[in-house]
């Protein structure tokens, strides 16, 4: 396997998984409408990122198409609805938070490398589907990053305070 295609594999997973936890976020604390309503739309960014993903690794041998597919919550949809449910706006509730969008900033950053990486590689290749591909997606990982941030900043000194 070359280093494109590890890339490109490191970036599909990665989506993927900010899509889900994303969905999975605003699933947990869906009492909170601006984390609700941001992070389903941004999440809709990832998954469309995987699907170019897919697309364009089969240009370099890569199957990913069998993972397009949009991730289903299954079962844990139910018990999460319920969680949240059980939670309100408990103090307890903004820790998870706080939590929560700790690992959605890291792993849009890890993505965000990536897409870096792949840019770079692209640019030094002078390979225009890898630098179209890459300058199409990363500035939208570059906005889950900044959103991810700003709710941290605003949020951390009111709920890390008053436990």
């Amino acid at each position: 396997m070359t280093g494109i295609a590890i890339t490109l594999r490191a970036l599909h997973d990665g989506e993927r998984r900010m899509e889900h936890d994303l969905l999975a976020a605003a699933e947990r604390h869906r009492a909170d409408h601006e984390i609700r309503h941001v992070a389903t739309d941004v999440a809709r960014w990832s998954h469309e990122h995987v699907e170019r993903l897919a697309h364009a690794a089969s240009h370099y041998g890569l199957d990913l198409a069998q993972h397009v597919d949009h991730p289903s919550l299954g079962r844990w949809t139910t018990l999460r609805e319920k969680t949240a449910e059980a939670l309100g706006r408990r103090p307890e509730t903004g820790l998870v938070l706080l939590h929560d969008l700790r690992d959605l900033h890291l792993t849009a950053t890890e993505n965000s490398l990536n897409w870096e990486m792949l840019a770079q590689t692209a640019k030094a290749t002078r390979d225009s589907r890898l630098l179209d591909l890459a300058t199409a997606c990363h500035p939208q990982t570059l906005r889950q990053m900044r959103w991810t941030n700003t709710m941290i900043k605003t949020l951390a000194p009111q709920l890390l305070t008053c436990m």
